[in-house]
């Protein structure tokens, strides 16, 4: 059976706000909601992370990245139309489409599921309407103010990844490495900045093609908790030894009941990174 890694993340609490346009004197919804219970959330999407991270892999080299952003043209550029998930890492990992009609209007579109899969983020908090006001310079009047709504919260998604997937497992270690290096996710204006990069995480790995760990996190106080993953280890349903739990969850009550649950519990994000790293199948950890 395939090996699977799965890995829910919740990032440190900060202000967001996900400017995309500008208006002239009138309140900017920017920020995306979705309604749970009786709350509203606010909510990052899967292609704005994928973006967070690609943009890490462009950082890191981008010789073996197929797509790359150039910032002061404000444009992607492609290396190889006809794309490659054997020469480019994100296309690999990422997956492509390239829609296009061949002779007589055929269809030759070409197209490859993404190995890497990445959940939508949503807020730890409920969103009460927070809105922060500015001027846009110049010359002042009625639409030299603008507004957008911010929101003083922590994110939580997951990725699931199965390396056997790609066309070069190795890579499976390199997206284990982005996900404690994601500075920003796509869509933020320059003038805010929000660190996506993991305050807590819990990795699991296993043969099960289920995750099972999706939504670990939940506010607690002022701090953050994870009593739906105990509970899973406590009744069985995840085997102890297929986690790995890093960072300030650890300094909790409920790091010390998985620890003595059996769970590997590191302080730091990296160090439980590290230890998920070692689990690749032999050949694939390099």
């Amino acid at each position: 059976m395939s090996q699977h890694f799965f890995a829910t993340i919740v990032t440190s609490t900060a202000v967001a706000a996900n400017n995309r346009g500008e208006g002239d004197g009138s309140t900017l919804s920017t920020l995306q909601k979705i309604t749970r219970g009786n709350d509203q959330y606010t909510t990052v999407s899967a292609e704005a992370i994928r973006w967070g991270l690609r943009e890490y892999l462009q950082n890191l080299d981008a010789s073996k990245v197929n797509r790359t952003f150039d910032p002061n043209k404000d444009v992607y550029n492609l290396k190889n139309e006809r794309f490659s998930s054997k020469d480019f890492v994100d296309d690999d990992l990422f997956g492509y489409m390239d829609a296009k009609k061949g002779k007589d209007n055929e269809d030759a579109t070409t197209k490859r599921r993404g190995a890497l899969e990445v959940s939508r983020a949503i807020s730890l908090d409920p969103f009460w309407g927070d809105i922060a006001f500015g001027s846009k310079g110049g010359a002042k009047g009625k639409t030299s103010i603008h507004s957008s709504e911010v929101h003083c919260t922590a994110y939580q998604y997951t990725i699931a990844l199965t390396p056997e997937s790609l066309k070069d497992p190795k890579r499976a270690a390199l997206m284990l490495d982005a996900i404690s290096a994601v500075r920003h996710v796509g869509g933020n204006h320059a003038r805010f900045l929000y660190d996506f990069r993991p305050e807590s995480i819990v990795i699991r790995v296993t043969k099960d093609p289920s995750p099972w760990i999706m939504d670990s996190f939940k506010r607690v106080g002022d701090s953050v908790g994870c009593p739906r993953l105990v509970r899973l280890v406590e009744v069985g349903d995840v085997k102890a030894d297929e986690l790995i739990v890093g960072g300030e969850i650890a300094d909790t009550p409920y790091g010390e009941q998985l620890s003595k649950l059996g769970v590997k519990v590191c302080r730091g994000v990296k160090e439980a990174i590290i230890a998920a790293r070692a689990q690749l199948p032999t050949g694939v950890a390099a």
